[in-house]
């Protein structure tokens, strides 16, 4: 049986690697993916599923509005009708922006067309709130799994991430900010109230 699957990280943990990783694996065993990503996303294009390691790829923008259900009926039905065959796995990056509806309608992929669906994503925003997506995906998924990284400033396990500007911690905002290295930084619950003091 095919499951929705929830892999999480802090900034920096590896997840946009890991979804190239998995698209390439299906891919080389002639297996067709739907690749999809936030269309809030736009550091290296809307449409574009980008690692920090410079490896990237074009990948379907998931918009506010979208029926990801219906997306993924017609994209089979087309494949399927072409003599492609059947979709093997929907692959969603930046999964934290989407909405509870978007969630649902994994489900309904998952439950209805037995294609599991992979989605990857950060779990807290930069105040240790749950994003909407996130939260959504805590509650629906089959399977949740943690990807690790280090702490920006000691190495121990990273859980959360920290705003920065011009070198300094930002507790107050909007939850959404794109950025990368340059805006967010992987930290331990330490660091994250006490950054930059050695431990």
């Amino acid at each position: 049986m095919a499951q929705l699957f929830f892999r999480y990280g802090a900034m920096s943990s590896g997840k946009t690697i890991e979804i190239l990783k998995v698209a390439h694996n299906y891919e080389a065993q002639g297996r067709k993916i739907a690749l999809m990503t936030s269309g809030l996303d736009n550091r290296s294009g809307v449409g574009t599923v980008a690692s920090r390691i410079g490896i990237h790829r074009k990948a379907i923008p998931i918009t506010e509005e979208m029926d990801l259900f219906e997306y993924i009926k017609e994209m089979n039905n087309h494949d399927l009708a072409d003599g492609d065959g059947k979709l093997a796995c929907v692959l969603i990056d930046e999964a934290q922006f989407l909405k509870r509806h978007h969630v649902l309608e994994c489900a309904k992929i998952v439950d209805e067309f037995n294609i599991p669906v992979m989605t990857f994503g950060l779990k807290n925003d930069f105040q240790n709130h749950l994003f909407e997506g996130s939260e959504n995906l805590l509650i629906f998924a089959d399977k949740i799994e943690e990807m690790k990284t280090i702490c920006h400033y000691c190495g121990h396990k990273a859980t959360m991430n920290l705003r920065i500007n011009n070198g300094k911690p930002v507790y107050e905002g909007e939850q959404v900010q794109i950025g990368g290295d340059e805006s967010y930084y992987p930290v331990c619950r330490y660091h994250y109230f006490h950054p930059n003091v050695v431990r």
